[in-house]
């Protein structure tokens, strides 16, 4: 991986201590030592409302205005107050684009942020480019790391497939079988899950009997079962939209029984309750968690502060609401992300849109992240060359309705080559 040495690595404070001192503080004050720089700071969030991306960005948006809170109560960024711009994209690519410009021509915002769906974020990153906006997403396709987009485009708060992928064959191998069927959505997020969890099973010697790609508007999936090969040991589900509680149905009601072992991405089940009536079949079996949705038994005080902060409760679910189920395993890409943000801005001396550059440099000089308030889903290793973060995967099994974590990988599990060099890109 290479640590980037660059002398511009900047402490957050430690454990947020002065959270509840600043919270305390009169708004009136909490800005004012910053005199006429206290014009807030506007981060344009491109967020998907609307589209098979709605539920995520619900809580996409949630989180962003949790973490924008506590950086304010923290006295915002270089002494200024940080303001989210939020837009709609209605998970469109052309949107996409379209957003980012009024980010830039009608907002006045200092950098972008916070995108999911890949087919977006493609769409969207050359337009960055163009308008010399940093654009930071929340993604977690391939695309940033395997240098199909630009030196504007970072994704500093999350993983990528590959590397979750790269994490978990060997787990999944050695424990559930070595001949998997692969089921998943029709665009790139799904095409990365194809391609780098069929090399990383390869790898580990089993094999991929069959793939099964499903229109990421399909709303019935029962004519597609009938596809899996009979001698399947494992069938890998990584659905996505809103009909994923059908399709999970629709698996169980088709193999009854006797159904093989089942790895999923969480994804499948994002802001889903477990108890829902139709899912019992998945008592007993495994899913990737970004971040483990349920409270474990050794939670962390970061978590602890993270679920309190966006009112969430220990099954992941909003407090006023118990079935109102947080898309967990992502969402936490956006809270770091933002104090990412924050680190850069304030190590770079960021001042305005004139300092983006530098903005861009003091990211990509940033490398250790330690688990924290900041970085509550774990320890990270930022890639500024490559503009991709690496971290921890969780491996969870559904016990009695909810899931408990059975093994985390390491930060080494996930490494691969570099495929890229951004910041030998001018800007």
């Amino acid at each position: 991986m290479g640590h980037n040495t660059l002398p511009t690595r900047r402490k957050i404070l430690t454990g947020m201590a002065a959270v509840g001192a600043a919270s305390a503080l009169p708004d009136v004050t909490r800005f004012a030592h910053a005199g006429s720089h206290s014009a807030p700071i506007k981060i344009g969030f491109q967020v998907h409302r609307t589209g098979i991306g709605a539920a995520y960005g619900r809580w996409y948006e949630r989180t962003t205005n949790a973490a924008a809170k506590v950086i304010n109560d923290l006295g915002g960024i270089n002494g200024r107050p940080v303001e989210i711009v939020a837009e709609d994209d209605g998970t469109d690519p052309k949107r996409g684009a379209e957003v980012l410009e009024k980010f830039a021509n009608q907002h006045g915002c200092d950098i972008a942020y916070g995108t999911l769906f890949s087919h977006v974020v493609i769409g969207s990153a050359p337009r960055a480019a163009e308008l010399k906006l940093p654009y930071f997403v929340v993604s977690e396709g391939h695309h940033v790391a395997s240098g199909m987009l630009n030196r504007y485009t970072l994704q500093p708060g999350i993983t990528d497939v590959k590397s979750q992928v790269q994490a978990m064959a060997p787990w999944v191998a050695s424990n559930l079988g070595k001949k998997v069927t692969m089921i998943y959505p029709d665009f790139a997020f799904g095409h990365d899950h194809r391609d780098y969890f069929s090399a990383a099973i390869e790898a580990q010697g089993g094999e991929v009997l069959a793939q099964i790609a499903i229109p990421p508007t399909e709303t019935s999936f029962t004519k597609y079962f009938p596809q899996i090969p009979r001698e399947t040991e494992i069938v890998y589900h990584v659905m996505v939209g809103p009909a994923v509680l059908t399709f999970v149905k629709e698996m169980g009601e088709f193999f009854g029984p006797n159904a093989p072992q089942l790895f999923g991405f969480v994804d499948s089940l994002e802001g889903v309750d477990f108890a829902s009536p139709g899912l019992e079949f998945l008592e007993g079996s495994y899913f990737w968690e970004g971040m483990p949705r349920y409270a474990q038994s050794n939670q962390t005080s970061y978590d602890k502060f993270y679920r309190d902060s966006i009112g969430i409760d220990e099954n992941g679910a909003a407090r006023e609401n118990a079935q109102d189920v947080s898309t967990y395993a992502h969402m936490f890409g956006c809270w770091e992300t933002l104090f990412t943000i924050k680190d850069g801005m304030e190590s770079s001396g960021y001042k305005g849109p004139e300092d983006r550059a530098k903005l861009i440099e003091a990211v990509e000089a940033i490398s250790e992240m330690p688990e924290s308030n900041e970085h509550p889903q774990g320890e990270k290793i930022f890639n500024g060359k490559t503009h991709q973060v690496f971290g921890v995967q969780y491996i969870s099994q559904v016990e009695g309705g909810k899931m408990k974590v059975k093994h985390t990988t390491s930060l080494e599990d996930g490494y691969y080559p570099d495929e890229v060099d951004y910041t030998t890109q001018s800007f």
